[in-house]
């Protein structure tokens, strides 16, 4: 759908330095994220550009990868170089037995 100029990390090779940008919405991010991950959500990217890192591996991620790709996209289209679509996304991430947390950092769920 977005062809190969959007570049993909599988879950599992997401190393622990790697900046994870959970772009999905407010109660996607509460019922269950990546302990480590920084939370924008996708429509509030372009106002809140300036908070993801140009200086490091970024690693998007989104439910399934749909609209973490759209993101990668967009910073790819606007600098960023070291930027990689989660391929599979937090359904994946969960599948292959990366933590997940809800809110209050207990054990959550991706919905």
């Amino acid at each position: 759908m977005f062809g190969p100029q959007v570049p993909t990390v599988p879950v599992t090779e997401i190393a622990d330095e790697t900046y994870l940008l959970d772009v999905r919405e407010d109660d996607e991010w509460a019922a269950g994220h990546a302990p480590t991950a920084h939370h924008l959500p996708m429509m509030e990217l372009p106002a809140r550009l300036a908070e993801v890192p140009t200086d490091r591996e970024v690693a998007v991620v989104c439910r399934s990868g749909g609209r973490s790709a759209q993101v990668v996209a967009y910073l790819i289209n606007n600098g960023w170089e070291q930027v990689r679509n989660a391929d599979g996304g937090m359904r994946q991430w969960a599948a292959v037995g990366r933590p997940v947390v809800d809110a209050n950092g207990q054990p959550g769920q991706v919905i």
